[in-house]
């Protein structure tokens, strides 16, 4: 079995690795949001950070049976690689996995990191081989999603009322896609609050300002091709940005919204300014997309705080949560073939 290194802007190489990856969520996620083309292109396309893509040859699917993304952060956390490894499921317990996380975990070493991050879903072949090769498991996120159809008639706008009503003193702007230039600077202080939001031991704070943010955030998702909504609530006497919420949807999968951020700024909390936001938000889904049937979120399962707003709104536990493993590089040096 070879293991090669593709270039993750080519055409033919997006396609083969979808086949992989389409194929593996499929098995292991049947109820969660496809994996589409689109999707996947703009992850290996047009990544946040530094990138190598290896590719384990094989017949499962496009010449190739198993594939991983090595990801560099060059900000935060320059200690660490991140990865995401799929295996066909016609090709898993040969040893492929094994050998990719081996190779991968030689590249990480040169590029001077010790530990690879990992993230994988409860009681899948990626999480039961997180356990054979020894990583240390990490947060549990549980997944949940919101079925629109479901949702009682008035719901929506009672609960909005309900928030509006603590939140006096505050209004509400939106923008679909970039970011408008005067809210730049808001949106990394929101950001930066978010730094409180649980995390792994050792994980580094991201430090957020609108430099950054109209090249991580606006600039990837223009890329990406992707449509994003964004909300965000104004505190009205400092025109200060107090909360915001947004919200993608891939247009090759119009029937999936998927939660992205949302945050409220440290001295703002306590007004109900979250779940202002997330009603306005679905207010406005219901109109600019109309073909959304279901919103998919995920939070810490020790974020309490979040998990109340969302089971207010009817988002209900999407099996199975996820979970975040981290290995040591030079443990991996000793890895014995895990089938």
């Amino acid at each position: 079995m070879g293991i090669v290194r593709w270039d993750g802007s080519d055409p033919a190489a997006i396609r083969a690795c979808h086949e992989v990856a389409a194929a593996a969520d499929a098995a292991d996620d049947p109820c969660g949001p496809p994996m589409t083309l689109r999707r996947l292109h703009g992850w290996l396309a047009h990544p946040y950070a530094p990138t190598e893509l290896w590719v384990a040859e094989g017949a499962a699917a496009g010449g190739i049976a198993g594939w991983c993304l090595l990801r560099l952060p060059d900000r935060e956390n320059l200690d660490r690689g991140l990865l995401d490894l799929f295996v066909h499921p016609g090709s898993r317990r040969g040893g492929i996995a094994s050998a990719l996380l081996r190779h991968t975990a030689e590249r990480a070493a040169v590029h001077g990191r010790s530990a690879l991050a990992a993230e994988a879903l409860r009681g899948s072949a990626g999480a039961a081989f997180a356990v054979a090769v020894g990583a240390t498991p990490g947060l549990v996120e549980a997944r949940r999603v919101l079925a629109l159809g479901e949702i009682p008639a008035g719901r929506i706008a009672i609960l909005r009322e309900q928030a509006a009503r603590a939140a006096a003193g505050y209004s509400l702007v939106s923008w679909q896609g970039r970011t408008p230039d005067q809210y730049l600077a808001g949106f990394a202080e929101v950001l930066n609050a978010a730094n409180d939001m649980p995390r792994d031991a050792g994980e580094e704070e991201e430090v957020w300002d609108a430099d950054r943010v109209r090249e991580q955030v606006d600039g990837l998702r223009a890329r990406r091709g992707r449509h994003v909504y964004t909300i965000a609530a104004l505190h009205a006497a400092s025109g200060e940005m107090a909360a915001l919420t947004d919200v993608e949807v891939d247009p090759e999968s119009p029937q999936w919204g998927f939660q992205l951020l949302t945050a409220v700024t440290r001295p703002r909390r306590g007004h109900r300014l979250g779940l202002l936001v997330k009603t306005a938000m679905l207010e406005w889904l219901a109109v600019a997309e109309p073909r959304v049937e279901r919103i998919v979120t995920g939070n810490a399962a020790v974020n309490q705080h979040m998990i109340a707003i969302n089971e207010q709104l009817g988002y209900e536990l999407l099996e199975p949560p996820g979970q975040s493993y981290e290995i040591a590089v030079a443990d991996l040096g000793r890895l014995p073939a895990v089938p």
